[in-house]
């Protein structure tokens, strides 16, 4: 997968934003489906991006509110909550032609099942952010931590020549990514920072991840909870190192950044709750693996929502 290729960002929030301007700064045809921030870059035919590397801006911008207004693209990104993935069903197939790639870039276990059940197993991918970008205002992103690096696999099966094509397509264009064999052993290691960071920066009352390690207690209770996610990984056939462990632990230190958990809170939207805590929880149940203090987080985390 080489040259310039179409793609669509399906949900612009922060990271949808950030990469689909990479991209179309690269030269790509990149076309973002938006809601909120629609009207908005639509006036201002721009994005904006602000990061330590330097800013830089996107125009004229390609910003669509249906996906039947897309068309059928190479690559459609997904970068929605998982909150959304209700949507899926009447939001793909406009998208997809028989040679599509359909990548999940949404947070925890479960996404890659709910793009398969709409287009087939065969071209449902997935990938992993690890990069702290937030979104400042419509059509505006502030790259906290970044370009930072995607991780992108295929379901159910290692990466074949198509999913390394996609993943030299997106570093050429300024995305550094990195084709994976194990989807699923890459989801259950970010799990180890998600479920413990996305969830006690909420519950601690709203701190930043470095804030947060200052205090003893949760630090105490990130480790433990990086320990059971570790348990639940074997039991799915996913062996963690303790120092991958140590090593979240101490490079969080310095990361002044608020989870999108935290902000989706804070401004009072749905947590992925599911793909996070609830899906894994599951998943270690099932496996008969008992996690009782990913169980106490999640059932906070619900009360916090309610």
């Amino acid at each position: 997968m080489n040259g310039r290729r179409s793609f669509a960002i399906v949900g612009s929030g922060a990271i949808g934003l950030y990469y689909g301007a990479r991209l179309a700064r690269a030269g790509h045809d990149v076309r973002f489906l938006m809601r909120g921030d629609l009207a908005t870059v639509r006036a201002s035919n721009r994005i904006v991006v602000r990061e330590k590397e330097g800013d830089f801006e996107v125009t004229p911008v390609a910003a669509f509110g249906e996906a039947a207004e897309i068309g059928v693209v190479d690559v459609v990104l997904i970068t929605m909550k998982a909150t959304a993935n209700a949507t899926l069903a009447t939001t793909l197939p406009p998208l997809v032609g028989p040679e599509t790639k359909v990548v999940t870039l949404q947070n925890g276990l479960g996404n890659e099942e709910a793009v398969a059940a709409v287009i087939g197993a065969e071209r449902a991918w997935g990938g992993l952010c690890f990069i702290g970008v937030n979104r400042t205002a419509p059509g505006e992103v502030y790259g906290v931590h970044s370009p930072g690096t995607i991780t992108v696999g295929e379901y159910g099966r290692p990466a074949g020549a198509a999913c390394h094509g996609l993943a030299d397509t997106l570093t050429a264009g300024g995305v550094p990514c990195t084709a994976i064999e194990s989807l699923i052993a890459a989801r259950w290691r970010k799990l180890v920072w998600n479920i413990p960071f996305n969830g006690l920066t909420v519950v601690a009352g709203g701190v930043p991840c470095d804030e947060l390690l200052r205090e003893a207690r949760w630090e105490t209770e990130a480790r433990e909870l990086m320990t059971e996610i570790q348990a639940a990984a074997a039991a799915d056939g996913v062996v963690i190192e303790d120092a991958f462990l140590n090593g979240n632990i101490e490079q969080t230190r310095s990361m002044a950044y608020k989870p999108s958990t935290l902000i989706d809170f804070q401004e009072g939207r749905p947590l992925e709750l599911e793909p996070i805590w609830g899906e894994p929880l599951r998943r270690a149940q099932a496996n008969g693996v008992q996690l009782p203090r990913l169980a106490a987080l999640y059932a906070r985390l619900r009360t916090l929502t309610r």
